[in-house]
This record gives structure tokens, sequence and C-alpha cells, in this order.
């Protein structure tokens, strides 16, 4: 974690932090929706309820204020619904405990808590994390691209701002599927789950001496609002179901206001309002 932050060089005065999933990658939708969530029915033998538990996490993980939570707290959330439908979820407190106390929701992490206390629900849930990754290796390149205008935005942004990409994904996902489609060109450091949060990354950003109007974040998710407001800096939103046209304001509005100091105030609070609203939040 710390070398890819001591490599790396500030070039410009403005820095632009991209979330990879469900943002820069048309990859959310299609991990949520063939991986995460198959793995999970697989792994806890859930078939018989598969299509409304499937439903559920989608709901969950894509189209509610729980967006692009991190996998370990959706599948906590996922089968603590199951447990209360369904059925009984083994040893499930456990998962709960180890989620809401851990300062690291990763592989690694979940590992380590196994070696120091044996866990039949801790077990499944890292098998688990595990196939999901594998699953998501086995999808075809083709069908894990970036949105249209990505490229064009990254390049747009480039000439003037740092290029950060923050995700709280797989490091080596984000490197392949950005190098394949030729956005990594447009990049100055990849920042992913290894890293630590979102929040603490574009904080470790800031510490190259970028001013907090100088540094904006764009995501799609909540998760991405909250990192920006953390660290006091300005939120970019990738609409779901709407991401192509927000790329292409962020090339003919967003960047330039961003560039040139008008991107506070109204057009800040205009973009936040419209993220919500998207994702039902009144």
């Amino acid at each position: 974690m710390a070398d890819q932050f001591l490599a790396y060089t500030k070039r410009n005065d403005f820095l632009v932090c991209v979330d990879s999933d469900g943002c820069a990658m048309d990859t959310m939708d299609i991990k949520h929706i063939r991986c995460f969530g198959p793995c999970m029915v697989a792994e806890w033998g859930l078939e018989e309820w598969r299509e409304a538990i499937l439903e559920r996490w989608n709901e969950i993980n894509l189209y509610t204020m729980t967006r692009g939570i991190n996998r370990f707290k959706g599948l906590v959330k996922a089968l603590g619904e199951i447990r209360d439908k369904y059925c009984e979820i083994e040893e499930l407190d456990a998962l709960e405990k180890w989620v809401n106390e851990t300062p690291e929701l990763s592989n690694a992490a979940l590992e380590r808590k196994i070696v120091e206390k044996d866990n039949v629900c801790l077990r499944k849930a890292l098998a688990w994390s595990r196939a999901v990754n594998q699953s998501i290796d086995r999808l075809p390149e083709e069908d894990k691209r970036p949105f249209n205008g990505v490229l064009e935005a990254l390049r747009r942004a480039y000439r003037d701002a740092d290029i950060a990409v923050v995700s709280s994904a797989n490091l080596s996902a984000v490197l392949d599927e950005w190098d394949f489609y030729g956005l990594l060109e447009y990049t100055d450091v990849v920042l992913a789950q290894d890293s630590g949060s979102k929040a603490f990354c574009i904080g470790e950003l800031m510490k190259r001496g970028y001013a907090p109007d100088h540094v904006l974040m764009c995501g799609d998710a909540p998760g991405d609002l909250d990192a920006a407001e953390q660290n006091g800096v300005y939120y970019y939103p990738i609409l779901v179901r709407h991401e192509v046209q927000s790329w292409e304001e962020f090339v003919r509005e967003g960047i330039g206001h961003f560039l040139d100091g008008t991107y506070g105030g109204a057009y800040q609070q205009q973009k936040k309002e419209q993220f919500l609203d998207n994702l039902g939040k009144k």
C-alpha cells in the first residue's frame, strides 16, 4: 500500500479521482448479476428461493442508497434478510461481528480472523468471496467495457489534472480492465481495495499538496460521495442507468466548472441532488 503512494508524482494542481466499477467501467451490473449473487446462492444452498434472493441482492447492491456497499457488508445485509425470511444461516452472528468491528474488510483480513478463531460462516464468506473473484476473472473481456465517453473524459481531464483511479475493487481486475481498453494511458496512479478506503486514499493523495477545491471525486455510489465529503472535496456523480449522459456532461460542463473555479455552490448542489434523487433518497 505504502509503495503506491510513495511512487506517486504530482503533475498538476488539480486532481480528479475516478471510481472503476459502475463509474468508469460498465462492470458493476454484470459482476453482481452473474457473480456476486449467484455465488451466494450456491455457497449457502439457497436455490429454493433463488429468483427472489437474486432480485433483492441487486436492489441492495445496485439500485438503492446501499449501491456500492463493501461486498462483506452487502453479504451480511442479504444473509440477515434471508435468515429472517427464508432459512437459518449458521453462525451468521460471527460474520456480522467481524464486519462491524474489523478495520479492514478484505479476504486477507478474513483469513487472519479464521486463523484466530475458526467459524463456519466466516469460512463460507471467504469461500464465497474467492468464488466471486474467480467468477469475475472468467467473465469475457468484451463483457467488461468502459461506458461510452469515459476515454474521451479521461483524455480531456488528463490535459489539466492528475488522474487517480480510486476503487474498492480487486487491484488486478482493475488493472486488467483499464489496460485492456487503453484507459491506463490517462491515469497517474491506481488505488484499489488493497490501498485502503476511498476516503483514506483521497486523503493520502491530498498530502501531495492539492487544495480541497482542486480535487474532484467521480463516482456512482453513496460511498464515493461520503469519501469526497470526508475530505472536503467536490463530487461528480455518474448516475446509474444514465452513465453515458453523465460522462457527456462531464466533458461538456463538469470539467470546465472544476478547472475554472465555478464548481462549488449551485452546480455542486445540483449534481448532489440529482445523485440522491436517482437512487431514491427523498
